[in-house]
Parts: structure tokens; sequence; C-alpha cells
């Protein structure tokens, strides 16, 4: 959900009909910039709670008042509101890691000045762990999205309003193969994704009781299903397998001009542009097609790992972005973790991200999977090695020294945390965090 789009505009702008190879060579065309990586981008979404009283629902007029006050301070960042009233700060791309993590602390230092006044908290939680907060964002295009997510259960309705993510961007990568390629970053990207699940897993609990999964907005991910979720396969080449793929994955809306939007069942992009059904498909609707696709990892020009779940503390977000930067940017650290991902690949079963074992493994016990704690200690140990090279300062490396020792180390994750505050919670003699619990039914 990081998709700056609005409903303001002539929502059938270039109204020349697109066809079926237009689509696939405009796809191959705009989602894989190659070129040396240079600039690195992280997208933060928040839950926003009463000072307090996280448990009481912070009410629209309350949100409303407030946001209309962050929206007068300038930013660095892009603001933008997620359809439960997160709020997501986008950076601009930045040449380096230290300029991303003092643009976005910057701003994060005014937004929660200025929530502070209002009584409200920036809370870094992968789902909201007390409730299913009422939709906030009342436009054409979340009660399209609803209507369509509803389809396949209240999974669509929590990543909607319940969910928050810490989303690194990175770019695409030299055309030609080696360690910085775009065809390795891409493979690389899906297998490392399930690392990054479990390391920063930070999601357990819905209705202040736990889920069973370590990160219940995986969880949701994949129970949205693979068309709109999923990612296509990995053994094709990048550009024809994401073209595929985004002519097969169902179309979410119709967009009008006025009125409710229309949301087809069963029709997608493909069967779109050879039917010409309700109307023509342009490139407009093309381009917004895009937008309504959320694959664990996007190609938007760039690379948007969108996998991590949002981290607790003012600046728990900067590990995974200085992990991740280090495991892609530097030649060395993406080696390490390109050898040491495959040993996990065999796992996955040759079956699209998030929907295969790894994934699913990783999202419910974290780093309690021996192999994928074993796995995460090495790819942290490279990322440190790397670090340096990458300008990061003595405070960005030792938070990640910290992060290792305090739960990689331990085969532990955030979530952990949150677990072990709830009464009568047991921790397994091992020390691979809690017994597991019994899957709770997802309310509606």
């Amino acid at each position: 959900m990081s998709d700056a789009i609005t409903d303001g505009g002539d929502c059938t702008e270039d109204r020349t009909a697109v066809t079926e190879a237009e689509v696939d060579a405009l796809v191959q065309g705009i989602c894989f910039k190659t070129g040396p990586p240079r600039t690195l981008g992280v997208e933060l979404e928040w839950l926003v709670h009463e000072r307090g009283a996280p448990q009481r629902p912070v009410t629209t007029e309350r949100l409303a008042a407030a946001y209309a006050a962050v929206r007068a301070v300038p930013l660095g960042s892009a603001l933008t509101v997620e359809p439960g009233g997160q709020l997501e700060l986008s950076s601009p791309p930045a040449a380096s890691l230290m300029e991303c993590v003092r643009t976005v602390r910057a701003d994060l230092a005014a937004v929660r000045t200025v929530l502070a006044g209002d009584g409200l908290d920036l809370v870094g939680i992968g789902h909201d762990p007390f409730r299913l907060p009422r939709r906030f964002l009342r436009e054409p295009r979340y009660d399209a999205m609803e209507a369509c997510l509803d389809r396949t259960g209240p999974a669509g309705r929590h990543m909607m309003r319940a969910s928050a993510s810490v989303q690194v961007c990175l770019d695409a990568g030299h055309e030609e193969p080696g360690p910085l390629g775009h065809g390795r970053r891409w493979w690389l990207a899906h297998q490392l994704g399930a690392v990054l699940v479990a390391a920063f897993a930070n999601s357990p609990l819905i209705g202040g009781l736990p889920t069973g999964w370590l990160s219940t907005r995986q969880l949701m991910w994949m129970e949205i299903g693979a068309g709109r979720a999923g990612a296509p396969p990995l053994h094709e080449e990048p550009r024809a397998a994401w073209a595929r793929h985004v002519l097969d994955s169902p179309v979410m809306c119709v967009r009008r001009d006025s009125g409710p939007w229309e949301v087809p069942e069963r029709l997608t992009f493909r069967e779109w542009t050879r039917s010409r059904q309700p109307r023509p498909p342009t490139r407009a609707d093309l381009d917004y097609h895009l937008t309504t696709l959320f694959p664990p990892v996007r190609p938007r020009g760039h690379l948007e790992l969108r996998m991590i779940d949002a981290q607790p503390g003012e600046d728990g977000w900067i590990v995974p972005l200085a992990v991740t930067a280090a495991l892609f940017d530097d030649p060395m650290a993406a080696e390490t973790a390109y050898r040491s991902v495959k040993t996990l690949a065999e796992r996955a079963r040759h079956l699209p991200a998030p929907h295969n074992p790894l994934w699913t493994d990783a999202a419910q016990r974290g780093l309690a999977d021996p192999e994928l704690r074993e796995v995460t200690a090495v790819c942290f140990a490279a990322a440190l090695d790397a670090l340096p090279r990458l300008g990061a300062t003595a405070e960005v490396t030792d938070a990640v020294a910290g992060y290792l020792e305090r739960y990689v180390a331990r085969g532990r994750c955030p979530a952990d945390d949150l677990l072990d505050a709830l009464p009568g919670t047991r921790i397994s003699p091992a020390g691979g965090g809690r017994t597991a619990h019994g899957r709770k039914d997802i309310p509606t």
C-alpha cells in the first residue's frame, strides 16, 4: 500500500485503447530501468494511536485535523494516508544510505512533533494488535478495492486498514549479469525476502490475542491470493514474466469519471484488451492496474521490497533499510547473500512467493526456524561488513549489530517481544520464542 494515487483527475486520460501486444511491450519497457545501482529509498507506514490509550480508536475527525496540521509542515518525503488512517512517508531517491536516513529521520521528527501536540503517536507494528480500524478514506478507489478484496475474505480489509510496513526501494541493477545484475537482484529479492520476513516479523496479534503467526501481516497478503498479491515464476526472464503476470492478473476496477467504479469478476487485463468491454482499456488504465498489484517485490522501474513489517521504536526502521541496502548494493555482500539463500530456495518448491512453504515458515515461525536463523545470521554478518563501505555511520552499524545480538543470534524477532508481554505467555526452553498458538480466526 504505497501508491500516492488520487481520484481527482480525469480517469480516462489518454483515451486511446491499448492492445495486448502493446501492454506487453509497455510493461517490459517501464518496469525494470537498468543501470548501476546509485539510489535508494524507503517507504514507511505507521499506525496512529492515542497517546497513553492505544486501545482506544482514533476518531476520523481527530485524524483529519491532525493530518491537516502535518501537511502544513514542509517535508522532504512525500506524505500520504492509507485507507485505515495509517500515515506513510515515502523518501525521495537518495544517493546514499545516510542521505536517506537523514532525510526521513528529520521528516519523522517533524511529523511526530505535530502529532504529539494532538495527543497522537506513530506506532511501528505490522498489524494493529487491538482492532480493525474503520476505513478513514472514503474515495472511489478504496470503495472499489474493498469490494474487490472482500471476495476473497476479510484479509483485504486487514491489509487496507490495519497493516503497516517498511518498504525498501532499490535500483533494478545492471543489464549485464553478475552480483548487481537485474536478473540476480530480482531472484535474490524473492529468496532473501523470506529472510527479511522472518528477521523482522512484528505482527503476532489481532484483537489482543496471538494469531499463531509472527507476521500476521504477511499471512494477510498470502490470503489475498496469488493473482493480486503474488509474484510471477522466477525461472523465467524477469521482464517477460512480469509482463505476463500483469496481463493475467485480475482487474480490480474499471474507473469512471463519475459515480461508483465498476468491480468486475474474473476479468484479467489480457481479457479486457481482447473483449474491450465494458469499454476499451487505455494506457491510463494500464498504469492504474499496475498500482493494484501487490506482490512482495514490485518492479516500478526500481524494485520495491514490500515484505518487511513496520518496526518498533523511533528508529527501528533504519535496521531493515541498512541491512537490505548492504545486501543488494555492496557486491561482496550481495554475493554472500546470494550463496546463503540458495540453500533455502529448494524449500520454495519452485512456487512463486509468498505462496510457498519457505515464505509460510518465515511468516509463521520466524527465526525459530533453524535454517532461516542460520542464513539470517550469515546475511547480517555480511551486511555489517559492508555497511562501512556504503558510508554508514557508527550509529547505524551499531544498531544493526545490536539487532543481530538481541534478535538474530537468539532466534527471535520483535514479534516475540509482543508475545512475551502477554499475560500467561510461556517461553520455550530452547529460547526460540513462545510455544505455538492455534491460529485465531480473522475477524471481519
